[in-house]
């Protein structure tokens, strides 16, 4: 089963290597009032380093974001050791 919620962009920063966007459930207008009535509250917080994947996510735009069950991922990685991340303020392993 998915689960489909609706959220809207609050905040966007960028930085040297990307960026990061900020998400919270809709609950303002008369057109979101059914959305908010299922999800009265909710964030979410992404950190891109897709720069045109970052420029999607303009402050106030709405998004569905859909919740879909998915296989588990490798055991034992670590959380950025797929990235190969050698910058400034991500773990070291």
């Amino acid at each position: 089963m998915s689960v489909r919620a609706k959220f809207w962009v609050t905040e966007t920063t960028n930085t040297t290597s990307g960026g990061s966007v900020k998400l919270s459930a809709v609950c303002r207008g008369q057109d979101n009032k059914q959305w908010a009535q299922a999800t009265p509250t909710g964030q979410i917080t992404m950190n891109i380093l897709n720069g045109a994947a970052l420029e999607q996510f303009t402050p106030g735009a709405e998004f569905y974001v859909d919740f879909t069950p998915a296989p588990k991922g490798q055991e034992g990685m670590g959380e950025f050791d797929h990235l190969n991340l050698k910058q400034e303020g991500y773990p070291s392993k």
